[in-house]
């Protein structure tokens, strides 16, 4: 009777840790698959590299401008597909426009060190606020 006793606090204690690392991959399942909000930013691509001491992700940040001469806001985001990775390392220095989700939550860096993860990348023109070459009398 004595050895039946600490098979069944081992398997009780192996129940306990199977139920809650199904718990943790549902819950992590659930923050990566449902956004708590969308949207798109626009600034110039300043940073973007590879981070991490494990989990290795590309992590990027854009400078926000509402108009020349203002002081730029910094938006950090995420990257996980490959095909915009390639996107936004031939756009550095220029002015980008990203579309992303924001993803709040996620339990782990391994994802990416930021909530908010691009979608979607467009490049923009080099100098927006450049003057034209229109005629100096229109």
């Amino acid at each position: 009777m004595p050895t039946t006793m600490p098979k069944r606090a081992l398997a009780l204690l192996l129940s306990a840790i199977a139920t809650v690392l199904v718990l943790f991959a549902l819950y992590t399942w659930f923050t990566l698959s449902w956004s708590y909000s969308e949207g798109e930013r626009a600034g110039y691509l300043q940073k973007f590299s590879k981070k991490g001491w494990l989990c290795k992700t590309w992590e990027g940040e854009i400078l926000l401008s509402s108009m020349p001469g203002a002081i730029p806001e910094r938006f950090a985001f995420t990257v996980r597909d490959e095909s915009l990775v390639k996107q936004l390392q031939s756009s550095m220095g220029q002015r980008v426009q990203i579309s992303y989700e924001q993803h709040k939550g996620v339990p782990t860096s391994c994802f990416g060190e930021t909530e908010y993860y691009v979608e979607k990348v467009a490049t923009g023109p080099v100098n927006p606020v450049a003057p034209s070459d229109a005629p100096a009398g229109m």
